[in-house]
């Protein structure tokens, strides 16, 4: 087991340091060690919330202003609290349900953290 953490682009265990960086064999990425917790594994997208806190699958958000929904004789208020959210690539890029409604798509920057 190698002493230094594995890459955060491909997950490769045999990274070296070179100067102040550490090297990936495999993929030759080369990142700072200290600023690697902030970095997102390639292939999970990076999600923020309307006041730009990172999103995670899983998360609790609060919808922050009513929002229509097409077919529905209401709209979805502000301040309701959704539940589990898993995120997506594309325009809506949060997948969840919401009780009431059952499963959509919503907008990101219409949401806050839980």
């Amino acid at each position: 087991m190698s002493e230094f953490p594995p890459c955060p682009k491909c997950g490769s265990e045999y990274a070296y340091p070179s100067d102040n960086l550490l090297v990936c064999p495999e993929c030759f990425h080369e990142w700072n060690p200290e600023d690697a917790e902030g970095e997102v594994v390639e292939g999970e997208p990076k999600v923020l919330d309307s006041n730009g806190n990172v999103l995670q699958n899983g998360d609790s958000v609060v919808v922050i202003k009513d929002l229509p929904v097409k077919g529905a004789p209401k709209p979805i208020k502000a301040g309701t609290k959704v539940k589990n959210i898993r995120l997506t690539d594309g325009d809506h890029n949060i997948d969840c349900k919401i009780d009431g409604f059952g499963s959509m798509g919503l907008k990101s920057e219409f949401v806050r953290k839980a």
